[in-house]
């Protein structure tokens, strides 16, 4: 028989769809089942508009029938059919829709989407191929057609003989070589895993015959196999059911039926919204950390479907950043998908979608704090780095969405809590959010540089993160409050009768503290006496907006530019290391030597510095003790 040629553009089109637009051989079955799914549904509509046309959905399915020995695999739907003119109009010129024009004719109609939208889908089957076959017979017709070609070189169309109205796709599957596997689209459990991945909420059976295994009759231990059919994708979605109809179980088991975590979820959202875009969501905010959360292989992104198709596994632009721990799905028959359906343009409906999903989350973490305050600290833990990441970065453009949901361990309340409850607490006359810094909680109880505050019945928050203080910085303030550091050259405490006397005390001890100053020559910017101080004899402050802390993590960095915070040496005069300063001035300048720079580096380990020179320190611990 004379073969029909594509017509030059489709034959370049062809070409590039078995090379280039696909980049998953794959996805050749989700096309297919996506156009069977079409046919069936195009039968349905008509049958809408004709009372004379019944249609029973249990009549209507599709089905796959592989075979490994003949290399075949057949994909059979009970569809509309296709006519010889549809055969020649929607097979013989590539990107010529039906499903298109069928869409643009019931478009003003209710009902269900049609998924095949470019005319490009058929032929992603040339990819695992060599002979595509397809036998069809049109509703209404009495004349079925076999449509048959191998590829670029055109097609032929002769009558044939079939049974029942719908379309029968026969592929003759490519031998497998090294660097592709076609045996694999043969197997029945990997079509099955086919099937589930990309097409298990098309809303018509998917049949196949599945091989079990029994005890044969009259055996006590013998197995033998049979071939059963079975439908193999669940229709009917969870996103589409209605909430009163599902269980906390039902949200869990299809958490780890899509293999979205091995933990169980803290929490789920389901999202029905009808509006300037439509969609359903599935969204889940899980209890642990994945293992490779902070690495540069983790993968943020929900599973993308379209009409129940799926059209990506990862979907990163429908999640800010900050909550790339969120786990899910979404569907939408409002996108504009690119040609292959694999890759979505970037639309108005898409940043709706993720602007709307970002809103969710951020309104069921605050509950969270309010309602299942449990559960919110275990997710914090579990996640709270990322948030404040979420809100270092940008120069803080996310923070009117993060700082509500920020949480630090308390000095008074031995707990974490929350920015917002900090400032319901502050006495009137407190002016700042203190903060301190350090490698734990401990640490942090114990630094010199606390006890001002803590006397006056301030509550501190503690920092132990690295990323803490960066993000801080950014906030800048919270309620009109601004963030000081314990380590801060002015805490802002108001004066005390005390102060007078101070004052005249720093102006008697100008010369000592200009001396120890000399000694420490580019090591710190000011000798002075502390206000803080109550108990410890010394202690480093910081001036500038560089404080000793992000010194620390910015040292830590690589190629780090060697940022360094102007460093205050404070002394406790009250202390009785003081007196012994003083007489050393007076009397030994060497030994005034040695205490300043013991007191140096006392002040540097207290703060979790590294020592310049550890031998010079611990010969000078030695010239102490002799």
């Amino acid at each position: 028989m004379e073969k029909t040629p594509f017509r030059a553009e489709s034959k370049r089109m062809l070409e590039l769809m078995i090379n280039s637009i696909y980049t998953h051989r794959e996805i050749f079955l989700r096309e297919l089942i996506s156009n069977a799914s079409d046919a069936i549904d195009k039968l349905y509509y008509k049958a809408l508009g004709d009372q004379n046309i019944s249609f029973h959905q249990d009549d209507y399915y599709i089905q796959l029938i592989p075979d490994k020995d003949a290399r075949i695999l057949r994909i059979l739907d009970t569809g509309i059919g296709m006519t010889k003119e549809d055969l020649e109009n929607n097979l013989g010129v590539i990107a010529q829709s039906g499903s298109l024009a069928f869409k643009q004719e019931i478009e003003s109609q209710d009902g269900h989407d049609i998924i095949g939208q470019f005319g490009v889908g058929f032929y992603s089957a040339f990819m695992v191929s060599d002979m595509v076959t397809v036998i069809t017979k049109a509703f209404g017709s009495d004349s079925a057609y076999k449509w048959e070609s191998s590829g670029v070189d055109g097609y032929t169309i002769e009558p044939a003989k079939k049974d029942g109205v719908g379309t029968e796709i026969i592929l003759k599957i490519k031998a497998s070589t090294e660097d592709e596997n076609y045996d694999e689209y043969l197997d029945e459990y990997r079509l099955r895993a086919l099937v589930k991945k990309y097409s298990d909420f098309i809303r018509y059976p998917i049949k196949m015959n599945v091989t079990q295994s029994r005890l044969k009759e009259g055996s006590e231990n013998e197995y033998e196999d049979y071939q059963e059919e079975q439908t193999i994708n669940s229709m009917v979605p969870i996103w589409r059911k209605n909430k009163n109809e599902l269980t906390e179980e039902d949200y869990d088991n299809f958490y780890m039926e899509k293999h979205y975590g091995f933990d169980k979820p803290l929490k789920h959202l389901h999202i029905s919204v009808d509006g300037a875009v439509s969609y359903n969501a599935i969204l889940y905010i899980p209890e642990r950390t994945p293992f490779d959360y902070y690495s540069k292989e983790y993968e943020k992104g929900l599973e993308l479907y379209s009409s129940g198709v799926l059209i990506m596994s990862k979907n990163p632009d429908l999640l800010p950043d900050y909550y790339s721990f969120v786990k899910g799905m979404v569907d939408s028959e409002d996108l504009s998908l690119n040609i292959s359906r694999e890759m979505l343009q970037q639309d108005r409906q898409l940043q709706l979608i993720a602007k709307n999903i970002k809103s969710k989350i951020t309104s069921q973490l605050e509950r969270m704090i309010k309602d299942e305050r449990e559960k919110y600290e275990t997710f914090y833990k579990a996640f709270g780095t990322q948030l404040k990441y979420g809100l270092y970065s940008d120069f803080g453009a996310h923070k009117d969405d993060l700082q509500n949901l920020l949480m630090f361990y308390s000095s008074k309340e031995k707990k974490l809590v929350t920015l917002d409850e900090y400032v319901s607490r502050m006495p009137e006359e407190q002016k700042f959010i203190y903060y301190a810094t350090g490698e734990s909680y401990e640490r942090i109880d114990k630094l010199p540089q606390t006890e001002l505050v803590a006397d006056k019945g301030y509550e501190i928050l503690y920092f132990i993160e690295d990323v803490d203080e960066f993000a801080i910085k950014v906030l800048m303030k919270f309620k009109e409050k601004e963030f000081k550091s314990v380590s801060s050259g002015d805490l802002g405490i108001e004066s005390d009768d005390s102060d007078a006397q101070t004052s005249e005390e720093a102006s008697e001890s100008k010369e000592l503290f200009d001396e120890m100053k000399s000694i420490l020559s580019g090591k710190v910017k000011e000798v002075r006496i502390s206000k803080r101080l109550k108990h410890h004899p010394v202690c480093l402050a910081a001036e500038g907006e560089i404080s000793i802390e992000m010194e620390k993590v910015l040292k830590t960095m690589p190629n780090n530019p060697d940022v360094k915070a102007d460093k205050v040496l404070e002394i406790n005069i009250h202390h009785v290391v003081f007196k012994s300063l003083k007489a050393a001035y007076e009397h030994d300048r060497e030994k005034l030597n040695l205490y300043t720079n013991l007191l140096y580096n006392q002040a540097l380990l207290i703060e979790g510095l590294p020592i310049q020179d550890p031998v010079d320190f611990t010969n000078d611990i030695c010239k102490i003790m002799v």
